[in-house]
């Protein structure tokens, strides 16, 4: 971050002129460029569902970012953030104070051995994704992805952070007021957590479903009523059954009856030589 003498900082800017310099950034990036993407708090809570309630609550969790969020969540609930993009591995953002600032915030991918323990631990308990994305998760569930360090969430050694202004603090208040941006906006698109980490939220479905595909295990002989049990519990009295079944009795087949074959009629030619021979 470059070095800046503290003479030249600008004047202090109530909340009223940030908002109307907001207003106007957001009508000039509007034309220049593709449109930008605010992000609009509604009252006070910055986030309201499970994946943008844990994203805040994951970074008030730890200490280094005690001393900066505070102001953070004021300017994010003023509108402050003009602009909000998040990308596999980044989330670029413009925030208005005395100035119109850009800030870059660099997250680290999950590991592939930290993404396939992730899978483990929740395996066979996400239905769906539609499940997934709406938080509609177990408390098992939940608190595997929200764990400290080895969750879904990024821990500070994970965050790599650049701001345009003038502070030379590890963290200012438009880098803090971006990363409550990021809870505000995984409310309304939580499968943007899985982009910036840059990893498959199918693969947790995908190991639900492997567990589904495996074969029952048969049950065991005490689970199994045998024929006492069943006569004990209906009242009835069940017919012994043979330890095998009787062989079906063949039955004798019929001679097929055949008609007797017409004589031929002979020809008076034939009874006159048979006469002869008869005299003879």
């Amino acid at each position: 971050m470059p070095y800046y003498d503290f003479n030249t900082w600008k004047d202090y800017v109530s909340v009223a002129a940030r908002r109307a310099q907001a207003e106007r950034e957001l009508a000039r990036l509007s034309k220049k460029g593709p449109r930008p993407s605010p992000v609009v708090i509604d009252g006070r809570k910055i986030a309201r569902t499970f994946w943008g309630e844990s994203w805040c609550k994951n970074l008030e969790r730890y200490s280094d970012f005690a001393n900066r969020l505070p102001r953070g969540r004021s300017y994010v609930r003023n509108g402050a953030v003009v602009d909000l993009q998040i990308q596999p591995g980044a989330v670029r953002a413009m925030v208005s104070g005395s100035d119109l600032y850009r800030i870059e915030v660099n997250v680290t991918a999950v590991s592939k051995p930290h993404w396939s323990a992730v899978c483990a631990d929740c395996s066979g308990a996400i239905d769906s994704v539609v499940e997934l994305l709406q938080g509609r998760l177990s408390d098992r569930v939940m608190t595997r992805l929200c764990q400290e360090k080895t969750g879904l969430f990024p821990s500070p050694a994970e965050l790599k952070f650049s701001c345009s202004c003038p502070d030379w603090a590890f963290m200012c208040k438009h880098v803090a007021a971006v990363l409550y941006g990021v809870g505000a906006r995984l409310d309304q698109a939580p499968e943007l957590l899985f982009k910036l980490r840059q990893v498959d939220q199918q693969d947790l479905i995908a190991s639900a479903g492997r567990d589904l595909a495996r074969s029952p295990a048969p049950p065991s002989a005490g689970k199994v009523l045998d024929d006492t049990d069943l006569s004990a519990m209906f009242g009835i009295e069940m017919a012994d059954l043979p330890a095998t079944p009787p062989k079906p009795v063949a039955r004798a087949r019929k001679k097929a009856v055949t008609a007797p074959k017409p004589k031929r009629r002979m020809t008076r030619g034939a009874r006159r030589e048979t006469a002869k021979t008869r005299k003879k």
